[in-house]
């Protein structure tokens, strides 16, 4: 008897297991891996063109680059929000009113700070002080 020959078929990669690999390993980069998105905001502030203060002058809180505060050009005792709070409650009387003149170098914690104890004084109109800008 005479049996037919079997061809057997030549070498062939198969192509399922390499895309499953290929895709395990495609998760594992996208699960492992960490994006940082490094953003700066750059921002360069307009001079100020409003009008000039008026006659009617508001209490003016001094902030220098040290961080130390002065209340109408006197130095408080401490930096402390308490102390702070009190001698703007005192200063401010019936007009709820405030400046603010912080140095450029003054950091901004201490005018957020600055900002805080004017809402616990019961102020609620706050102007922050500009130079005019140079011709």
């Amino acid at each position: 008897m005479k049996f037919p020959r079997r061809r057997r078929p030549g070498a062939a990669i198969e192509l399922t297991p390499l895309i499953d690999v290929v895709f395990l390993l495609l998760i594992f980069f996208m699960t492992s891996t960490v994006f940082v998105r490094q953003s700066r905001l750059e921002i360069n502030l307009p001079p100020a063109l409003g009008a000039a203060a008026p006659a009617t002058a508001a209490p003016r809180l001094t902030i220098d680059a040290a961080g130390a505060y002065a209340l109408n050009d006197e130095p408080l005792a401490d930096g402390s929000p308490a102390t702070l709070v009190a001698a703007l409650r005192a200063a401010v009387g019936e007009q709820p009113r405030l400046v603010i003149a912080a140095d450029a170098e003054a950091t901004h914690r201490t005018v957020v700070a600055a900002l805080d104890a004017a809402a616990q004084a019961g102020i609620r109109q706050v102007g922050v002080a500009t130079v005019p800008p140079e011709p």
